[in-house]
């Protein structure tokens, strides 16, 4: 599905995504990404649901953001407590959701102006 950009040229927004990929501002990402308004993180280690650690939303803390969107890959899937635990430690908000949700509500709450961050697991 591609996805139109209404917001400012200089914040990164989803442009397109599919099936174990996004596109941010044009460029075509095929592995696990977090992505911020000016910021894009390609080494994130998160690779997959099943694999997905709560040092790896730990790393995530920090990031200055309000509201972590959480993309889970092509469906839905709660991760436990304890692997959420350092982002409600840090008090950042934790919205889990698929990956094709979470590309649209990131480019809304960026239009809005929000501390937004979306890590999205592709692999």
């Amino acid at each position: 599905m591609k996805l139109h950009r209404e917001t400012a040229a200089a914040l990164n927004t989803f442009t397109a995504y599919g099936p174990g990929y996004v596109v941010v501002n044009g460029q075509r990402i095929e592995r696990s990404v977090v992505v911020l308004p000016e910021r894009v993180i390609t080494d994130w280690p998160a690779t997959t649901f099943e694999l997905l650690t709560a040092e790896h939303l730990a790393a995530l803390a920090g990031l200055g953001s309000e509201i972590l969107l959480l993309g889970t890959g092509a469906r839905l899937r709660f991760p436990s407590r304890e692997i959420l635990q350092p982002l409600r430690d840090a008090g950042v908000g934790v919205e889990v959701m698929d990956v094709p949700a979470a590309c649209r509500t990131y480019n809304i709450l960026t239009a809005e102006e929000r501390r937004i961050a979306a890590a999205l697991l592709l692999g």
